[in-house]
């Protein structure tokens, strides 16, 4: 069967489960893609085949009453998550020969489904800023244009999926890292509510700023994969509990009477490319053709900035402060000045951005009594050019920093909101944008059933990146050759140290 790489998850699910496809065939597909694409790509590193072909050889020798819910399924897992026998650098060199001795809780329920992992995907130094590069494994690039950034944190994993590598991928956020990304390859991430998804990796456990969460290249494989991942487990007792048959069969909602709030700069506090403006514009028309109720009308942000740069920069200083100590040379200059800001905060500058946090969950709970859904941008530009660290100008407007250009995203994060970033189309160069659907606290099932009648609404379909004829996909200059990763056996033997493998954008 050709061009099985195109097929999503589900509909690979029923191949292999009643054997029309082996697992083995379904790996040898997606492993010659990403033969051909891949070095250009740079979304997977640690690619181990041999142990892909175990694992798939394994799974075909399951009686089918045996095969899982994500059986002969190939992934990668994102290189900040542990999974035995494949490294977890969270692309820093100090931890560039770190072998995990055990999986993350999301990573073993992956694997109990029937997943064939094949690798890691590529994240910035620390998972930290939303453009993937770092010195052990180098810079992923869009497969839309392999002149610039794919995004990130889980900027791998969304250049895995759109590049046709793997129909499901994991990924984490704190700042945008499943929601960027998603924007930038024209795939879906989803940030979950804090509490869907144990935290049991995080050395915060009361942490609602960061989280794992599904990514996919559509909303009904975003749910299959978050049906998986969620579920309770003694070593977190806080647990928001999902309608697990909904995931599993999910119907979208009906987008007549849906009550939307659009805010296309979240009140004027954030600059936006107008291109995406204008895309998101066209869709709200749609919508309203459609039947749903639209107003101009945001949740209150006011204070989530410096709460979010606040408990970011705590988290930073605690978990990274004495690395970057020892280790200066080994850290960019923008992620330093990040953990940097965190030696002059006070328990009560962090006592403080809690009380925000739960001021600001609080008037989001209120607001959605009124909404069901709000409609935003994901990010704020088009994917930028991949030489860059991080955008200096938005819109006209300077950025001050390399987290001030992707507010968008982290401005709802301190709100305790489920987040997620769906395809709306292409600029006029070919680049792809993302729309944001935010949900109230615990309505993660809602939030995918609006965001699946959307989707059906824009009907994209999968994009093939290679297949368009656009010069963009195409790249420019260097970005023709195979992208240079650094060897990590040439970088110095990790120690744990207890930084935190969770930090996000």
């Amino acid at each position: 069967m050709s061009n099985l790489h195109e097929y999503g998850a589900k509909q690979l699910i029923e191949l292999t489960r009643s054997g029309e496809v082996s697992a083995t065939e379904l790996l040898e597909a997606h492993l010659e893609r990403i033969a051909a694409h891949n070095p250009y790509v740079n979304a997977i590193v640690a690619l181990d085949v041999e142990s892909a072909r175990e694992q798939a050889k394994a799974l075909d020798a399951l009686p089918a009453d045996q095969r899982g819910r994500l059986h002969g399924l190939p992934v990668a897992i994102k290189d900040t998550a542990s999974a035995v026998g494949f490294p977890a650098t969270a692309g820093h060199r100090h931890f560039a020969d770190f072998r995990p001795e055990a999986d993350d809780l999301h990573v073993a329920r992956m694997c109990a489904e029937g997943v064939v992992i094949i690798g890691k995907t590529n994240v910035p130094e620390m998972a930290a800023g939303s453009h993937s590069f770092n010195k052990v494994y180098g810079t992923t690039y869009n497969p839309h244009d392999l002149a610039r950034s794919a995004g990130g944190s889980s900027g791998g994993a969304a250049a895995a999926l759109a590049a046709g590598f793997a129909p499901l991928a994991d990924g984490s956020d704190m700042g945008g890292s499943l929601r960027n990304p998603a924007a930038f390859c024209g795939v879906v991430g989803m940030r979950p509510s804090p509490g869907v998804l144990p935290n049991t990796e995080n050395p915060n456990m009361g942490d609602r700023l960061v989280t794992v969460g599904p990514m996919a290249r559509n909303v009904a494989d975003t749910a299959l994969l978050l049906d998986v991942m969620a579920g309770p487990t003694p070593r977190q007792p806080q647990h928001v509990p999902l309608d697990h048959a909904a995931l599993r069969n999910l119907e979208p909602a009906r987008l007549t009477g849906l009550r939307i709030a659009y805010t296309p700069d979240l009140e004027g506090r954030v600059p936006v490319d107008p291109e995406i403006t204008s895309a998101l514009d066209a869709l709200v028309a749609r919508l309203e053709e459609a039947g749903a109720e639209v107003i101009r009308a945001c949740p209150n942000l006011d204070g989530a900035d410096e709460a979010f740069r606040t408990l970011r920069a705590a988290e930073f200083q605690s978990t990274m402060g004495e690395l970057l100590a020892a280790e200066e040379e080994n850290f960019n200059d923008f992620l330093a000045d990040n953990i940097r800001q965190g030696e002059t905060l006070t328990a009560l500058d962090v006592m403080r951005a809690l009380h925000t946090t739960t001021r600001l969950s609080r008037e989001a709970a209120d607001f959605f009594a009124d909404v069901d859904l709000v409609l935003a941008p994901t990010t704020q530009i088009l994917p930028f050019p991949a030489e860059q660290q991080w955008p200096r100008e938005v819109a006209g407007q300077t950025m001050g920093d390399y987290l001030e250009w992707m507010r968008s995203a982290w401005l709802f994060t301190p709100l305790g909101l489920p987040g997620i970033s769906i395809p709306a189309g292409f600029a006029e160069a070919g680049l792809p944008i993302g729309v944001q659907l935010l949900a109230g606290p615990g309505r993660d099932v809602e939030l995918l059933q609006s965001a699946a009648a959307i989707e059906a609404l824009i009907d994209l379909g999968y994009v093939d990146p290679f297949a368009r004829t656009t010069t963009q996909n195409k790249g420019t200059g260097t970005n023709l050759q195979p992208a240079a990763d650094t060897a990590a056996s040439t970088l110095p033997a990790p120690t744990s140290a207890g930084v935190s493998m969770e930090m996000n954008a």
